[in-house]
């Protein structure tokens, strides 16, 4: 193992990182527009632009120091270092893009919630120093819900005393709040009451629920989510400025579009490695080839980044046409075509209610989720050889028969509302066609929640969490081509069954396929996942308190299969308490790291991280 080889590069990929996140800095500024009708906390942002500065000098002090420790080495990159360069790069690109968050003191959330049935209270315990958990707590008086409802809904801000009367309309809401705390000290620590010392605080003058400072874990988490291009998240709130930035908001977004990319990508394309950029690019972009793409991989590479950044700046140009502020068009570009999801609304993309900007996403999205080779050869003006790509055309027709099935059940079962049949069908073709494929393509947007739909909806988007977009597109999951290839196998074993002597080659499109580890190669990946996912499941259900759940422990099992699912393959939303309308912010610190690692296992299809945990790896011989 060329050590100092790899750390040049790392030094590099650090650099990088770096250099992209200084875009996000104007966007502390509230010159810029950000959302019309969000204003910004203050006249500038000052700590989000200070922790992003920051770890911008971070990260370039330390590209420094690792083309310093890798100086003058100019070895070839043999297969190991490269799959240790993918491998570390995005550890270190977690590591880096977690620090604004973790700086500036980002909330994720409030230390009170109520569960998913939304009749159980539970309060953030904050006397645990390792193992932090919620607790649920007894049934509240009336009285005791409408203020505690009423000071969730308001947000991080809360009420002042007059606000508050008028709020809830009760004759003395804080006596009703002092006596919650004087009966359970654990209210507490959850609710904050004026503070007449706080001075020009506004916020500090007001009755509130107290927010939870994302932690390490949490702000890892977002960033590996964002690398990952998950779009899974740990925030509750993202439409006020005090809790996270507009310039965090930015930073976030800007995740997926280097995630999407491929940081690995983006470095081939800039330096070149000869024969190393290919066993660079089979790491980002895994899949059987496609044949006629360009020989060199640096050129590959930079058709690949031209093609990505186009279509971002295309639908960029789109949204903004279709009423979005630049801040937001820019970001759902970079969710979108990076089929990450992450979005700058609570409510996603379901936030702007528009027809026509859930349909432009759409048709983005299939086109994420397609090979870039393909979208390569539409450019040339070769329509043809999208059309007889094998993988292409079962990943349209999943979609499309999904899609027909998912809205005739959603009709049957009134999932759609309880209009004439004609809106009925309208409302479903727009919400069930881009749940089906938000998900399939892994980008895990929400413009309706999918988690209220009949069983037969929310069990086939539960499936299609493990089917993915094509190889060699930006979506995640196992990839269509797999689960042709993998049913093509289990047809030849099945037939080897009762003729041992019929020997058949594995084709695909009518070709027989070259590569003599194929075979062994989608089983071997077929296995791991399922070891992987099983394990993981184990883990989070034994780790995890019942309290999660509040009084519907029940779930456990189904919720936590979800969150697996989610994460491994890169949806972001699952089902239950990750449903579209969740976030995964209430999980433990444990949990929460599980699902960062399985993120990057995702992403980088498996064996680029997991080689990292074999010892044998780093020796040199």
């Amino acid at each position: 193992m060329n050590l100092r080889l790899v750390s040049r590069l790392l030094g590099v990929v650090a650099m990088l990182i770096g250099g992209t996140m200084a875009f996000s800095l104007p966007w502390a500024h509230p010159l810029l527009g950000h959302r019309g009708d969000v204003p910004p906390d203050a006249a500038f942002e000052t700590r989000g632009f200070l922790a992003l500065l920051l770890t911008i000098l971070l990260s370039f002090a330390l590209g420094g120091l690792f083309l310093w420790l890798g100086r003058g080495q100019k070895g070839r990159l043999y297969r190991k270092e490269a799959m240790a360069v993918v491998g570390l790069s995005w550890i270190l690109a977690t590591l880096l893009g977690a620090l604004p968050f973790w700086l500036r003191g980002t909330y994720r959330s409030p230390a009170v919630r109520q569960t998913i049935d939304s009749t159980t209270w539970q309060v953030y315990d904050f006397s645990a120093i390792v193992h932090r958990h919620w607790q649920t707590k007894n049934t509240l008086a009336e009285d005791e819900r409408i203020v505690l409802e009423a000071l969730l809904d308001v947000g991080s801000r809360g009420y002042s005393p007059d606000e508050l009367r008028e709020a809830v309309d009760l004759t003395d809401p804080q006596a009703i709040l002092q006596g919650l705390i004087d009966r359970d000290p654990d209210w507490k620590t959850a609710l904050l009451f004026p503070d007449s010392a706080a001075g020009g605080n506004d916020r500090a003058g007001n009755y509130r629920v107290r927010w939870i400072k994302m932690g390490l874990v949490d702000s890892l988490f977002e960033s590996q989510s964002g690398f990952s291009t998950t779009g899974a998240t740990v925030i509750s709130d993202l439409e006020d400025p005090y809790l996270i930035p507009h310039c965090l908001l930015f930073w976030r977004s800007s995740t997926h579009f280097l995630g999407g990319l491929g940081i690995i990508v983006l470095f081939v394309a800039i330096l070149g490695q000869g024969s190393a950029g290919k066993a660079l690019m089979r790491n980002e972009m895994p899949g059987p080839s496609k044949e006629g793409m360009q020989a060199r991989m640096q050129h590959t590479a930079w058709v690949f980044a031209a093609i990505y950044c186009a279509l971002n700046l295309l639908l960029t140009l789109i949204l903004k046409a279709q009423g979005l502020s630049w801040f937001d068009a820019i970001c759902h570009a970079f969710g979108t075509l990076a089929t990450g999801g992450f979005s700058t609304w609570n409510k996603s993309l379901g936030h702007f209610d528009s027809a026509w900007i859930d349909y432009t996403v759409v048709i983005f999205m299939i086109l994420a989720g397609t090979n870039f080779t393909l979208l390569y050869f539409l450019f040339l003006r070769q329509p043809g050889r999208l059309l007889a790509d094998v993988e292409w055309r079962i990943y349209m027709t999943v979609i499309v028969l999904i899609s027909v099935l998912v809205v005739s059940f959603g009709i049957y079962h009134g999932d759609f509302g309880s209009g004439s049949l004609v809106d009925q069908v309208q409302a479903g073709t727009r919400f069930g066609l881009f749940q089906v494929v938000s998900v399939i393509t892994t980008t895990g947007y929400g413009t309706h929640d999918f988690d209220r739909w009949n069983s037969f909806g929310r069990g086939v988007l539960f499936l299609l969490m493990f089917v993915g977009g094509c190889a060699g597109s930006t979506g995640g999951g196992l990839k269509v081509i797999r689960h042709v290839l993998f049913l093509k196998i289990l047809r030849l074993e099945i037939e080897q069954a009762f003729h041992p002597t019929v020997v058949r080659p594995l084709r695909l499109g009518g070709k027989p396929l070259d590569d003599p580890d194929l075979r062994k190669n989608i089983l071997v990946y077929f296995s791991l996942i399922l070891v992987i996912f099983v394990f993981s499941w184990m883990f989070v259900v034994t780790v995890e308190p019942d309290s999660t759940w509040g009084p519907n422990p029940e779930h456990k099992l189904i919720d936590s299969a979800s969150g697996i699912a989610a994460t491994l393959n890169n949806i972001g939303p699952g089902l239950g308490t990750v449903g579209a309308t969740q976030n995964y912010g209430h999980f433990s610190t444990l949990s929460k790291a599980l699902f960062v690692w399985l993120m990057m296992v995702g992403r980088l299809e498996m064996f680029a991280i997991l080689v990292l945990f074999i010892p044998g790896f780093w020796r040199s011989r």
